[in-house]
């Protein structure tokens, strides 16, 4: 790598520069310095690298691809720049290509959190539940703080229909974040998957609490108080649906559920074609 005094032709310098740009989240600026860099000196593995990441900051990810195909081809054990390029690949929909990427950066460093828990979203993706809860725990064992790996572990687990093993992961996860209003929300889930209605309620409740425009939540705590033959309050619950978000269909039809078990059968009716208007599939249901 070459490196010269005079600042304006040292490649280093403009590195470092490009480094300390892209910390402050200025990527085209960093980019810049990056490329001229590698102008500077063409065998700068370190600047492709890191242009890499650069352009992933600005959504290019083809060029991404690139800078660290090219980093790779300058040093072959470059794991960080396979994990890297897995990563990219992975957001240009090429999954396998991704864990190809991601098994050569993990036998390159075992050790590699990040990776194991990539692969384990390639394998998610690529409809192996197994495969991706493998991934998930690896990367758990190896940083037991990444809530990331925790939740995306839970979605895989209710995947298989492991109810119990879900509830533990968003536990987890909502541990980590308690403002994680998603997390309530999936665990709520994983609890009426077990019958636990009322449970499912309180992680619904949170959810509302932490994010009160959450139509989904308000939803399906609808439908945990039909589960407990709460047909009004159901109703109430699926009206804020309703009014946060008008064209969901789903709230209709529940909506239309719980009027018809109260023998409210013309409201229960103008729902039901309220939902089918908006999603036609609800229709054979």
């Amino acid at each position: 790598m070459s490196k010269k005094s005079n600042l304006p032709d040292d490649a280093d310098a403009y590195y470092n520069r490009g480094n300390a740009k892209g910390g402050q989240g200025d990527y085209r600026g960093a980019k810049a310095d990056y490329s001229r860099a590698i102008e500077l000196d063409p065998e700068h593995a370190e600047a492709y690298f890191s242009r890499g990441n650069a352009k992933v900051g600005l959504d290019d990810y083809y060029g991404a691809k690139a800078d660290y195909s090219r980093a790779i081809e300058l040093n072959p054990n470059y794991a960080e720049a396979y994990t890297n390029r897995g990563s990219a690949k992975g957001r240009l929909g090429d999954p396998d290509g991704a864990i190809a990427d991601f098994d050569r950066a993990i036998e390159l460093d075992p050790d590699d959190a990040e990776a194991y828990y990539n692969r384990g979203g390639a394998k998610a993706e690529l409809d192996d539940p197994d495969g991706a809860i493998a991934d998930y725990s690896r990367a758990i064992e190896l940083k037991p703080e990444n809530a990331s790996a925790y939740y995306y572990r839970g979605r895989a687990k209710a995947k298989l229909g492991d109810y119990r093993g879900t509830i533990a992961d968003y536990s987890r996860v909502i541990e980590l974040n308690p403002e994680d209003a998603e997390a309530c929300f999936l665990r709520g889930g994983a609890k009426r998957g077990l019958g636990d209605y009322r449970s499912a309620m309180a992680d619904y409740d949170r959810a509302i609490k932490l994010k009160p425009d959450y139509a989904e939540a308000y939803n399906n705590r609808g439908i945990a108080k039909d589960d407990l033959d709460d047909y009004y309050g159901a109703i109430a619950d699926y009206n804020q649906a309703i009014e946060l978000k008008p064209d969901y269909a789903k709230a209709y039809y529940n909506r239309g559920l719980a009027k018809s078990a109260l023998d409210d059968h013309d409201g229960a009716e103008a729902d039901r074609r309220r939902a089918i208007e908006l999603d036609p599939t609800l229709e054979d249901r």
